[in-house]
């Protein structure tokens, strides 16, 4: 079984949804230097989860979940 990091995870999110990390940061009101070192300990709570996936235009469940049935 592969582990796929959080950071991974934003990163194909961010990908998926063509946004840059640095974007991502803007729409959560952070800048990009906080948010990259928070991605760089992992350490978001479920609320966190759910703010980045409403950025994301996603959706939530453990995993981020794209209008198209895309889930990353």
């Amino acid at each position: 079984m592969i582990h796929i990091t959080i950071q991974q995870k934003i990163d194909m999110a961010c990908a998926y949804a063509g946004i840059s990390k640095a974007e991502l940061a803007r729409r959560l009101g952070s800048n990009i230097n906080a948010f990259s070192q928070r991605l760089k300990t992992g350490k978001f709570s479920d609320k966190d989860f759910e703010e980045i996936s409403k950025a994301l235009g996603a959706e939530y469940y453990s995993c981020f979940r794209f209008p198209d049935g895309k889930e990353i």
